[in-house]
């Protein structure tokens, strides 16, 4: 998140560097999945419709799998913030099936999106929340209040562990002020429930949420460069502890003829971990696409050309960096993979067929 730490921030931060160097075995512990464990279908089609992201163009044409959204009408225009959600259909026998994945931040924007977009949230057959941080869950509940009439009554939300507790972040005092731990707040879970709208599914292992998609489970460590942040914080008891994001979920499909698409959502636990970990968990070496959030925004520059290294050697057809990927590894991932990449931005739709 940060590029650079004034010494007293570094001094600050540093023990919480070393602890995740310290949690080395519960890093590389993760989820321990067998290769080829999961036998994840085929999908004939998927459609990956970006809701909200932190960019857009109006003026950005079409290109490669990425259909984009124009706004032409005075006063009506795409929103975009530091935030995330798509809208999801896969196809699988003919038949379309439909999730939203992650709920954005801006209520009004997210929701005026839908709207442009004519998407159609009584077709959502799950719901899923990568982890418990405000630019991914804000809008959950107002979502789910606004279109109460519209999403069916005991549609399973997906979550992943500690999706509900609380977290922070520490920053610098030379960058906000004032500095130090900020709270970045949490999910209530009781007036979820007291909604009476969802059924709450906790997920460790890989699991189907639709058929077609899959979520990865909890994520195992392999690099030894994609160790967190040492700014990000979650309270546990009365504690605040350095936030690992084991829970965090990502998506796979396998598209019939192409390969798996990963979906990941910020890949605090490493989107080289996050791509490692879906071929190990379906057997499926052949990477059609990677789209999402990198969490790779004020990483060193080590770390950012390591990932960009190790995603071109798994050599995806796609590569499409976003939210939370940052400016220079987005124009990293240009520079080295320029036939694979795509810029992605609010309102585009990815259209990938068999």
């Amino acid at each position: 998140m940060l590029k650079e730490m004034n010494r007293r921030e570094f001094l600050k931060t540093s023990a919480a560097t070393g602890a995740v160097l310290m949690a080395g075995d519960v890093l590389k512990g993760g989820a321990t999945v067998a290769y080829g464990s999961v036998k994840i279908p085929e999908v004939e089609k998927l459609v990956i419709t970006v809701i909200t992201d932190n960019y857009y163009d109006t003026l950005r044409w079409h290109e490669k799998i990425a259909r984009r959204s124009a706004s032409v009408v005075p006063g009506v225009t795409i929103h975009s913030e530091h935030g995330l959600t798509y809208y999801i259909e896969s196809v699988m026998n003919g038949k379309t099936n439909t999730l939203m994945f992650d709920f954005g931040w801006d209520f009004n924007g997210v929701t005026r999106n839908i709207e442009l977009l004519n998407l159609d949230l009584g077709r959502l057959d799950a719901l899923v929340l990568s982890h418990g941080h405000l630019d991914h869950f804000g809008n959950l509940i107002q979502i789910l209040k606004y279109n109460r009439a519209k999403i069916h009554k005991g549609i399973p939300l997906y979550v992943g562990e500690e999706a509900y507790a609380r977290r922070y972040v520490n920053l610098p005092v030379d960058r906000y002020d004032p500095g130090g731990f900020h709270d970045l707040g949490q999910l209530n879970k009781d007036e979820i429930d007291s909604l009476g709208i969802v059924k709450m599914i906790e997920v460790k292992d890989p699991t189907p949420v639709v058929p077609g998609a899959y979520l990865t489970g909890n994520i195992e460590r392999v690099t030894e460069y994609e160790k967190g942040s040492p700014i990000l914080f979650i309270k546990r008891g009365d504690k605040r502890e350095l936030d690992l994001f084991m829970g965090e979920q990502s998506l796979v499909f396998n598209v019939k003829g192409k390969g798996l698409v990963v979906a990941s959502a910020c890949a605090h636990s490493g989107i080289v971990n996050t791509v490692k970990h879906a071929q190990k968990m379906t057997g499926i070496d052949k990477v059609h696409a990677v789209i999402g959030g990198f969490h790779l925004i004020g990483a060193p520059m080590p770390k950012i050309q390591k990932t960009i290294a190790d995603i071109k050697a798994i050599n995806p057809d796609y590569i499409i960096p976003g939210h939370c990927a940052g400016w220079e590894a987005i124009t990293g991932f240009e520079r080295e993979m320029p036939k694979q990449f795509v810029l992605n931005m609010a309102g585009t739709r990815y259209v990938i067929t068999a």
